[in-house]
């Protein structure tokens, strides 16, 4: 077994994810991405030369998927799993109008951003060793018309961090909550007014600016490096909360 840290970053092939994985591997830690895309993984692995990074094609919310993700190759490596951190969730499903929102579309969003993340302690519970963190959103706390969805899972995902740091310690479960970030994902469902819309967000927050990936990064390395905490949501939203 080596001593290095060893940290599987679920949605690490883009923006908050992929800036956590630079910033690990930076520190001589050991990283697998997992992520559904194979281009981009394949992408991030002509990016990332070093023979600490590892990639996996995996879909949280199909249980064969989550349960092969952590079978025994995962640990060929390091022979160790510190840390997981779940970041993947394409969330441009859940925006619409209740009326003409598709209950499909719904379900969707619903088992990406929730039951994902429960399969994934499910099946990392038995073989991980220090901590388990995933990501929430303002919308639990600040909802837009058009976003029940989105505020709905992102509330769910934290009642689901307080049970499981109960249920799997003394291995620490938390989730990081960001605010409005600049990450691909707007390209999914705002291409069109993005820079409009991040503009005007940026001018009412107190920090006066949108977060960036690396923001968010560095949160996630103060969860996973902070043994005293556990069942909590730590905030990087720039204020948003108090606007």
């Amino acid at each position: 077994m080596t001593d290095i840290s060893h940290t599987l970053v679920i949605g690490g092939s883009s923006g908050m994810g992929l800036a956590l994985a630079r910033e690990l591997l930076s520190e001589g830690q050991a990283v697998t991405i997992a992520g559904r895309s194979r281009d981009r993984l394949d992408a991030v692995s002509a990016e990332l030369t070093t023979d600490r990074l590892r990639t996996v094609q995996a879909d949280i919310t199909r249980e064969d998927s989550v349960r092969d993700l952590f079978g025994p190759w995962l640990f060929e490596h390091t022979g160790r799993l510190d840390h997981v951190v779940v970041t993947a969730a394409d969330m441009s499903a859940g925006y619409g109008p209740l009326a003409q929102l598709p209950l499909a579309d719904a379900r969707t969003v619903v088992e990406a951003k929730v039951l994902g993340p429960w399969l994934v302690a499910k099946y990392a519970a038995p073989r991980l060793t220090e901590s388990l963190t995933v990501t929430s959103g303002i919308a639990a706390y600040r909802p837009a018309v058009g976003g029940t969805v989105v505020a709905t899972v992102n509330a769910a995902l934290e009642g689901l961090v307080r049970a499981l740091a109960l249920e799997l310690a003394p291995i620490r479960v938390n989730a990081v909550s960001p605010g409005w970030v600049d990450t691909p994902i707007w390209n999914s469902f705002a291409a069109d007014t993005k820079d409009e819309r991040l503009s005007a967000m940026a001018a009412r927050l107190p920090v006066g600016r949108i977060g960036q990936p690396d923001d968010i990064a560095q949160a996630f390395r103060a969860v996973m490096t902070n043994r005293f905490m556990t069942g909590t949501v730590l905030h990087v939203e720039g204020g948003h909360r108090l606007i």
